[in-house]
Order: structure tokens, then C-alpha cells, then sequence
């Protein structure tokens, strides 16, 4: 299990972590969503033992991976700027994985190599950036992590390399019990993969909870009524289109139909929220959404 208790990370005077706590279960598929500049790429860098922290814990199985080769054995990480050595090819770096994880499998490696179709002889300096985002992956798979952590994996990718990457991360986790941990902005992905879901802003975890249970306890209803709403309903935004009117609410979909019905309205319907729009409301509602400028 992946666990950060009060980390801290200033860069410069700016905070980049501020307080975070994180728990990432073993078996999970957990998307860390935020705004740019809200602390992913800084606690992954924190979490593959790149960075350390100015105070806090951050933990594998409950010890430090900051300066622990056996923890950092059981981790692979794809970050968004793919790391290699300046002249290598990616047989080089297949070597190099080699040399360091003790669980790098070669057999995977050849099987791999049909699947991405990339000349492993080519340096990777003249790889385009999906390319090297292929050999990548190519490379983490075989080191056969129990953690996988991922930053923006399939930006610059096509659909069809995109679902294929899926489907090995996934079809991995599956099989091996490996946990992953992807960051993006892509979240309408991360919706149809992700199990457990973590908002960031700022520094700090707004909250954390399985993917299901986060949408159970946000609701978007659509209602005519000529009768006041409930008292007591958390009404994070509310449009208006004619009579129509449109509420995001926090609360159970059964609570709040029930208490909406109780109103009598001549309509209301409960709609389902996509995680994009659980991500915009958590961050402020309309404070955060699309701002009309005239230019």
C-alpha cells in the first residue's frame, strides 16, 4: 500500500505539497486528478523516490521509499518527459531496466516487441514523442512492478495505441494484482478505468474515495416546480433554462429524491455525473467552470 502522511515540499517559497495525505490500496486502478499546478507530477516524483520531502512520511508497505533500493525494485514509473541516456537504443535501455530490477522479464520483452513494432536498434533520441511513450511502457511492463505509476501515459498517443496501452495496464493489473497510479487530465479515461479517485488542488487532497461511492454522493437533477426546494439541501450550482431548472447537489441519489419528491414538483429527473463534472463542482462549482469573456 502506497500511504503519505503530511507531506511537505517547497520549492523556492512556493508549496508545492502543503499537508497532503494520500492512500493508494494494493489492487487499485487510482486516478489523482487536479488543476495544473496542484502537486501530481511533484508527489509521483516523491513516490518513485526522485524527490524527498521537507517533512511528512511517504511510504511503501510502511517504509521510506526515499534512498530504498527494495521498494524502488517494486516500482516503475512512466513519467510525462520520458528519461533515456543520450545515445542509447531502446535495447540499451532494455539493459539497463535489466540490470536494475530484479524481476525484469525478457520473455515479456520479446512478446512486447510484436506488439509496439518499434526498432529496439534506434536510438531513442530520433523517436517521436508517441514513439517514446511506446518504449517506454515497452520497457516498465517487463520490469513486472507491483506498482505502476503514470503521468499523462497516453498523451500523444493515437486511439488505437491508446486502447492498446489500456488494455495491458489493465489486463496486468488483472492478473497480477499490481497496483496503479495514474495522474491525467484526460478524465472522461480515467473514468472508464480508474476504481478509486483522488482530487488534488493546491497541495492538498480535497478527498479521496472509491470512483463509485464518489458518485453516489453527488447528484444532478433537472426539475420544474412552483414550490420552494427542501431546506437544508447542499446545492453546490444551480442554472436555469425557462422553468427547467438544473441543480448539482451533495447527498445520496435516494435522500435527495426522496426530499425533492416531497416538494411535489410538476418534474424532476436525477441525471448521472461524469467524473469531469464531480472534478469541476469539488473545485468550486461555477468558480471554476468556464469563464464568458467578451473580447
Amino acid at each position: 500500500m502506497i500511504t503519505v502522511h503530511h507531506a511537505v515540499k517547497t520549492f523556492d517559497g512556493f508549496r508545492a505539497l502543503d499537508d497532503l495525505e494520500l492512500t493508494v490500496p494494493d489492487g487499485a486502478i487510482y486516478g489523482l486528478v487536479g488543476p495544473n499546478g496542484a502537486g501530481k507530477t511533484t508527489i509521483l516524483r516523491h513516490l518513485t523516490g526522485v524527490l524527498r520531502p521537507d517533512s511528512g512520511e511517504i511510504l511503501l508497505d510502511g517504509a521510506p521509499i526515499y534512498e530504498n533500493p527494495a521498494a524502488k525494485a517494486r516500482i516503475a514509473s512512466i513519467p510525462d518527459e520520458i528519461y533515456y541516456l543520450p545515445q542509447a537504443s531502446i535495447r540499451d535501455m532494455m539493459r539497463l531496466y535489466r540490470g536494475i530490477y530484479p524481476q525484469f522479464d525478457g520473455t515479456l520483452y520479446g512478446r512486447l516487441g510484436e506488439v509496439f513494432a518499434l526498432d529496439e536498434r534506434q536510438p531513442m533520441r530520433r523517436l517521436s514523442k508517441g514513439m517514446l511513450k511506446q518504449a517506454a511502457f515497452w520497457l516498465a511492463l517487463c520490469t513486472r512492478p507491483d506498482y505502476l505509476l503514470l503521468d499523462e501515459p497516453v498523451d500523444g498517443l493515437d486511439p488505437v495505441m491508446r486502447r492498446q496501452l489500456w488494455s495491458l495496464i489493465l489486463d496486468d493489473a488483472a492478473q497480477r494484482g499490481a497496483t496503479v497510479l495514474v495522474s491525467s487530465h484526460n478524465l472522461r479515461e480515467l473514468e472508464d478505468v480508474c476504481d478509486h479517485v483522488g482530487i488534488m488542488n493546491h497541495g492538498r487532497m480535497l478527498l479521496e474515495r472509491p470512483l463509485a461511492e464518489l458518485q453516489e454522493n453527488i447528484v444532478k437533477i433537472q426539475l420544474v416546480t412552483e414550490h420552494p426546494l427542501p431546506p437544508g439541501l447542499e446545492i453546490l450550482h444551480e442554472a436555469a433554462a425557462g422553468r427547467v431548472r438544473t441543480l448539482i447537489v451533495r447527498g445520496s441519489q435516494r435522500e435527495v429524491s426522496e426530499r425533492i419528491a416531497a416538494t411535489l414538483p410538476i418534474f424532476f429527473d436525477l441525471l448521472p455525473l461524469s467524473l469531469e463534472e464531480i472534478f469541476i463542482y469539488e473545485l468550486g462549482g461555477a468558480d471554476y467552470a468556464v469563464k464568458s469573456i467578451v473580447l
